[in-house]
């Protein structure tokens, strides 16, 4: 053997030898560390909420999630959209309550980590964000003082127990809300500001049980975090069942590299928290939705935000909403980046469940079509096939 023919061999065997161990460098395995679930913070007192960590608020928060009396028709709760065997989402393009929405169901799965709550934030914390759907008509589409009177009279001592002494409703009407129908308005603008006083409460801290109940769950651990925990002890590869795939590591390269998907899909769920227009397109025959910009004079306007009477503690938690960017062209049509993990799991995907694969997601940032309002943020990936397949690979592992 000639001394070319050699050297050959010895470049075939290294290759052989290394097929399917490819090595992460040491800011590869520092971002890979980043986005593991034993990253990921203990969450933050929620001062707004001083019931947020009281376990028989949660308990009472966990039977009006699921109770059917939450509803105007009696008919419709929290979990008619949040399915607990479904990560908490419905796997519907747009959720269905007593009607259809313009918007896809969220999981919930650690999002008492959210600074925003809802696809465009249009609340600013999860005790308002759980008040919501209870009077919107294509949800829940009930009113707050029917609310208060449901509370009163099938949970009255257990909220006492909680909250204090409930305000006397004998004199509110059974059907009243500063929003709804004519006839509701109209009974609640009828009421003293003392009673309104009393059932806005009620409702506030209806909300803050459900958010406390919500508090509670967390994202589950999966093959990705226990493969980044194995890099994280020095092993370079892991075996076993905790093993990626050459195509797995090669979309988690990806991710972290060429593809920049962890540029907004950071930390360790897989989110910054904040909106980007990524020139999704709009749903034939839905409403105008234009995302973040319209949010903002919506977060302003509700009376349960920080700056309002029901927050508890001062006004020091408010600071995301007092900085809150209102104008910008950056807001048009920007949703908010939704977490990825369990992601495999609950096609469709976007706000309104505009693409039906992981496939069709990725093949659209490979693309990177124009935003039919506002600037798109994301630009061609220039992405082969071969590649767009191993990223769909990678995502998977974060719903095993």
């Amino acid at each position: 053997m000639n001394r070319v023919s050699r050297l050959l061999a010895l470049l075939v065997m290294a290759v052989l030898a290394g097929c399917g161990k490819p090595e992460f460098s040491d800011a590869e395995k520092k971002t890979i560390a980043s986005l593991a679930l034993s990253a990921l913070p203990p969450l933050k007192a929620d001062t707004t909420n001083r019931f947020a960590d009281v376990p028989a608020a949660a308990a009472l928060g966990a039977t009006l999630f699921f109770d059917v009396g939450m509803s105007g028709e009696g008919k419709v709760s929290c979990s008619t959209c949040h399915k607990i065997d479904r990560q908490f989402q419905d796997d519907l393009p747009q959720a269905v309550g007593v009607g259809r929405t313009n918007r896809r169901t969220m999981p919930l799965a650690g999002v008492a980590h959210d600074a925003w709550l809802f696809w465009d934030g249009r609340r600013d914390s999860l005790w308002a964000q759980a008040l919501a759907p209870l009077e919107n008509p294509l949800e829940q589409a009930g009113n707050r003082a029917a609310y208060a009177h449901y509370i009163k009279a099938r949970f009255g001592e257990r909220y006492e127990r909680i909250f204090g002494p409930l305000p006397d409703l004998s004199t509110v009407p059974a059907n009243a809300s500063p929003l709804g129908s004519d006839a509701e308005k109209a009974a609640w603008n009828a009421m003293s500001d003392a009673q309104a006083q009393g059932v806005n409460r009620v409702f506030a801290n209806i909300g803050k049980a459900i958010a406390a109940f919500e508090r509670s769950i967390a994202p589950p651990h999966t093959r990705f975090d226990r493969f980044a925990a194995a890099l994280d002890t020095g092993i370079q590869t892991p075996q076993g069942d905790d093993a990626f795939s050459p195509e797995e590591i090669l979309g988690l390269k990806l991710f972290i590299g060429k593809a920049n998907c962890v540029t907004c899909h950071t930390g360790p769920r897989f989110t910054d928290g904040s909106f980007h227009n990524t020139g999704v397109p709009p749903v034939t025959n839905l409403p105008p939705d234009r995302g973040r910009m319209d949010a903002v004079a919506q977060v302003e306007a509700d009376p349960f935000n920080c700056f309002g009477a029901f927050r508890d503690g001062d006004a020091s938690a408010c600071g995301e909403l007092r900085f809150m960017v209102k104008a910008g062209p950056e807001l048009v049509r920007a949703y908010k980046t939704p977490s990825l993990r369990g992601a495999a799991t609950r096609a469709p995907y976007m706000h309104a469940g505009q693409f039906s694969s992981l496939d069709e997601v990725v093949a659209h940032y490979s693309k990177a079509p124009a935003s039919v309002e506002g600037v798109s943020e994301v630009h061609p990936l220039q992405l082969s096939n071969r590649e767009r397949a191993a990223l769909v690979a990678f995502l998977k592992t974060l719903a095993e």
